[in-house]
């Protein structure tokens, strides 16, 4: 028997909530029932039948690895990205890559690859190829929270943990109201320019999950006129932009990792960047991109990373 699709709320603004289910359901994408059964559909625009749980996944992402192992999902999962590192299960786990030959995806006899747009857009032979053995390849990847949650949904429903992802849902929202509870009466509270790519002095966009973070957390940004590169979470902002804030910066928050391997000592004597308040204070921090750029139950401690370095007498360990 198909199971009747749940409405989707937003934890964070009821007065745009509709609106929000309206636009994700759109243009990210939609759960259904249809005549023969459930199906959902992937950023590619496949309509996916879900009649039964897929029980052996490989997954090409480690947003997608981390949310299936939280999903419980340590026997389904056959395979994961050569790059995965958390959580720690992934150790133990065979290996795979856009960049291998189909035959070894074959081997494994997977009944789901989850991938990401990029490798759907990038590499058409090579998911072409999946597809004429017969494996079923979903496209994912939320562009925001309330994708994010969306997503999350999603998974649950292609695994047959869809109580579980409520779980995962609810407590997500429960943990960002406890920590907007604690910064709800702070003033002023800190203005922060948060830098995603060093070398190329990159921002995050408006409704980046990265900003999301920073703003439940209590901080204001900056650079609130930075425009979203090649429709990305990523913004360009250049130098000349970070430096016209000038003494309004109090933070100055990067993130860390294969995306942006920058250091603090970087940060600290980039040219020019003496005359920022936050360089000349020593209020120069890094945060692993982890949590704050991936969609995954971590966005959490993400917060609470940003809160204890915004705020740290009120985020008390």
């Amino acid at each position: 028997m198909s199971r009747p699709s749940r409405s989707i709320t937003s934890p964070f603004n009821a007065a745009t909530r509709c609106l929000l289910i309206v636009v994700c359901g759109l243009l990210f994408f939609s759960a259904a029932t249809a005549a023969a059964g459930e199906f959902i559909r992937d950023k590619k625009g496949r309509q996916i039948p879900v009649n039964h749980p897929f029980t052996r996944i490989i997954s090409l992402y480690g947003a997608h690895t981390e949310n299936l192992f939280a999903l419980g999902l340590d026997k389904e999962i056959v395979g994961v990205s050569v790059n995965d590192t958390y959580p720690a299960q992934v150790a133990g786990k065979p290996r795979f890559s856009y960049h291998d030959d189909p035959e070894k995806f074959m081997a494994a006899r997977p009944d789901l690859v989850l991938v990401r747009p990029m490798v759907d857009l990038g590499y058409p032979d090579f998911i072409g190829q999946l597809e004429r053995f017969g494996i079923t390849v979903v496209s994912l990847q939320p562009a925001n929270v309330e994708e994010m949650l969306t997503y999350w949904q999603i998974l649950g429903r292609l695994t047959g943990r869809v109580e579980q992802a409520e779980e995962m849902v609810e407590t997500f929202r429960r943990k960002t109201r406890d920590i907007r509870e604690k910064v709800a009466g702070i003033s002023p509270r800190k203005r922060v320019y948060f830098e995603s790519i060093h070398s190329r002095m990159k921002t995050f966009s408006t409704g980046s999950m990265a900003l999301f973070a920073l703003e439940s957390a209590g901080g204001i940004n900056v650079a609130t006129d930075a425009a979203p590169s090649r429709n990305s979470n990523i913004a360009n902002y250049g130098k000349e932009r970070i430096l016209s804030h000038g003494q309004s910066i109090d933070i100055f928050l990067a993130q860390r990792g294969i995306m942006n391997p920058v250091t603090r000592e970087m940060i600290l004597s980039e040219p020019g960047f003496q005359t920022l308040k936050a360089v000349k204070d020593g209020q120069v921090y890094l945060i692993d991109e982890n949590i704050v750029s991936r969609p995954v139950p971590r966005l959490t401690i993400g917060m609470l990373t940003i809160g204890k370095i915004l705020y740290p007498d009120v985020f008390i360990p």
